[in-house]
C-alpha cells in the first residue's frame, strides 16, 4: 500500500464505522466538500454493510487517485463469501435476499461517480468505486 492508503477488515459493525471515517478522512484530504465527503462515507458503509451481512469478512481499501490532474479516490470493498449470482439483479432497486430495502448497491453506485462489480458464486466480491472532485 502507499502512503495514503488505507486498508480496513471488515468483519463488525464497528468495522463499517471505522472503513466510513476513513474514507471521510482521505476524502478531506483530496479536496472534496463536506457533502461528497459524506456520501463517500455512504457509500463505503453500503458497501461494508453488505461484507459484514452476506460475507461475514472481507476488506475495504481506500486510496487517493490522479487522473489528469483530476483528484479522487478510489474504494474497492472486496470480500471471499458467497457471490452474487446475479450482479443485474442485485443492482436493482428493492431487491435484497436480506429482507432489506434492497438500496445498499444501488444506492453506492449513485453515490459514486464510477461504479464497478465483479462477483463470482463460491468466489467472493469485489466492488470499485471511483469518485472525482469537482
Amino acid at each position: 500500500m502507499a502512503p495514503g492508503d488505507a486498508r480496513v477488515l471488515i468483519a463488525t459493525d464497528a468495522d463499517v464505522v471505522a472503513a466510513r471515517q476513513k474514507g471521510r478522512e482521505i476524502a478531506s484530504a483530496r479536496g472534496f466538500s463536506a457533502t461528497d465527503q459524506t456520501l463517500i462515507a455512504t457509500a463505503i458503509s453500503e458497501v461494508a454493510r453488505n461484507i459484514v451481512t452476506y460475507a461475514g469478512t472481507g476488506r475495504i481499501d481506500v486510496s487517493p487517485i490522479d487522473d489528469h490532474g483530476r483528484a479522487g479516490i478510489l474504494v474497492i470493498a472486496s470480500d471471499e463469501g458467497p457471490g452474487i449470482p446475479d450482479t443485474a439483479l442485485a443492482m436493482r432497486d428493492g431487491y435484497s435476499t436480506a429482507n432489506s430495502l434492497g438500496l445498499g448497491l444501488p444506492g453506492a453506485k449513485r453515490l459514486m461517480d464510477e461504479f464497478e462489480i465483479v462477483s463470482t458464486v463460491g468466489g467472493g466480491t469485489t466492488v470499485t468505486m471511483r469518485k472525482w472532485v469537482r
